[in-house]
């Protein structure tokens, strides 16, 4: 099990990210849009840079939605390794089956 408190700072970076998610991809657009003139790519490159970094959805980490670990994360499932092998093996995960050969 993780942290709390960094499974509460990811929860606060998410909404973060998605308060300025609009505002930066429209700078971001300006930005590369060819037909924008030079100063007001200045302006947006300025306004880009003064918004907070944390805002950005690169700083985001996947962690497992049961126990909070940011390692060994399995995206199709959102869990991580340890927490999806338990969860087969008690078969609460429907579809997944154990190989044996």
């Amino acid at each position: 099990m993780a942290k709390k408190s960094k499974v509460v700072r990811e929860n606060h970076l998410m909404k973060k990210v998605e308060k300025y998610y609009m505002l930066r991809k429209e700078l971001r657009g300006l930005i590369k849009n060819p037909n924008t003139p030079d100063d007001e790519k200045m302006k947006a490159i300025e306004k880009l840079q003064k918004l907070p970094r944390s805002s950005n959805s690169i700083r985001l980490t996947n962690r497992c939605a049961v126990s909070g670990r940011p390692k060994g994360y399995m995206r199709k499932f959102g869990l991580s390794r340890i927490t999806f092998r338990e969860l087969a093996l008690k078969g609460e995960l429907p579809g997944v089956t154990k190989a044996s050969w």
